[in-house]
């Protein structure tokens, strides 16, 4: 297992700086890659070119860049320009963001995600290859028929023909398309001790091409506080936690909530959604069970860091990218530094 730094997007509390100095120390700590994410404000692209120029080792991935936002032809010159400016170490991480982004900001409609993802990965790998892109599906129709457009290939040669892809999948059906279409999963609210029901759906889809999961990379972005009262490691994380069940979609379908009602916290997710969407936002977070938090999230010593590191290795997990939970710059970059200390203690590198 490596580890990984997930950075998200910029938020009120964070600056471009900070995020830079976090990915240059992951850099010389040895961590394998560092993820930016993009929702509705700062992109992703943006802030992983600038990493990308002042970093020496560490990968660089998306985390991820959304399948609405760009067409397919656009991402796949994106992911071969990232690669060769980076000296190939791009991951292209993709997503469907949710219907209130794709068709609110984005004004893509939302209907048949998966069918649009698969179309979506053919063309991206089709165009990373230099073929001529001739595309004839439900989504994407390459050259438009009746029109002046002709089929084209990627204007230049980057390094990488093949760029490791990864999609951000949550329900049983896009996780076996992760596994049958995908290099790597990145997951959210991950629990070791649930894995394997997640891992059957992967499994299914690697099976349709008579793979296994090995050589699948699953890459869980985890929440991380450093501390020794549990219960207020568990506090920093507990308003992200509400924000995903409760906020993150609408009450007939938020992806996250049905996530937390398959693990098990059927009544506690409807109570936390119910709050949040009548904005009783810190009642919608206390009401996020404690034992959810403690599953999906890495909090306490470092002895107890060092333990759950190898819970997530044996889960079969392949990047460990934590996101630290932290108020300044100096607190990410102390927690990079246990987490790498307890990394080597756990003896789970490969």
């Amino acid at each position: 297992m490596r580890l990984g730094l997930s950075l998200g997007y910029q938020t009120a509390w964070s600056t471009p700086a900070d995020h830079l100095a976090m990915a240059q120390e992951a850099d010389r700590l040895g961590y394998a890659v560092v993820w930016a994410a993009e929702a509705y404000g700062s992109d992703t692209v943006s802030m992983l070119a600038w990493i990308a120029g002042q970093t020496e080792k560490i990968d660089i991935g998306s985390a991820v860049l959304q399948i609405p936002a760009r067409t397919p032809a656009m991402t796949a010159m994106t992911a071969a320009t990232l690669d060769t400016l980076s000296g190939s170490r791009f991951r292209l991480g993709l997503g469907v963001s949710g219907p209130q982004v794709s068709e609110g900001w984005h004004g893509v409609k939302f209907a048949k995600p998966l069918a649009r993802t698969r179309e979506y990965v053919d063309i991206v790998t089709m165009a990373l290859r230099r073929d001529r892109v001739q595309y004839d599906g439900e989504h994407y129709q390459l050259p438009l028929p009746g029109g002046a457009g002709k089929a084209i290939k990627l204007g230049f040669h980057p390094p990488r023909t093949e760029i490791p892809i990864y999609l951000a999948a949550v329900g049983p059906k896009n996780l076996e398309l992760a596994g049958e279409i995908a290099d790597g999963w990145l997951a959210i609210f991950f629990a070791p001790d649930a894995a394997d029901d997640q891992l059957r759906h992967i499994a299914a889809g690697r099976a349709k091409h008579g793979q296994g999961l090995a050589g699948f990379d699953i890459a869980p972005s985890v929440p991380v506080v450093v501390g020794d009262d549990i219960a207020a490691c568990a506090d920093v994380v507990r308003w992200y936690a509400a924000l995903y069940i409760g906020g993150m979609g609408s009450r007939e379908q938020n992806f996250y909530n049905q996530l937390a009602v398959r693990m098990g916290y059927a009544e506690a997710a409807a109570k936390v959604q119910d709050l949040y969407l009548n904005k009783q936002v810190a009642e919608a977070a206390e009401a996020v069970p404690q034992e959810f938090i403690e599953r999906t999230s890495i909090i306490g010593t470092k002895k107890q860091i060092t333990k759950r590191i190898r819970e997530y290795a044996a889960a079969g997990v392949g990047t460990l990218s934590i996101s630290p939970y932290v108020g300044d710059l100096q607190s990410g970059i102390d927690t990079l530094r246990v987490v790498a200390e307890a990394y080597e203690e756990a003896g789970v590198a490969r």
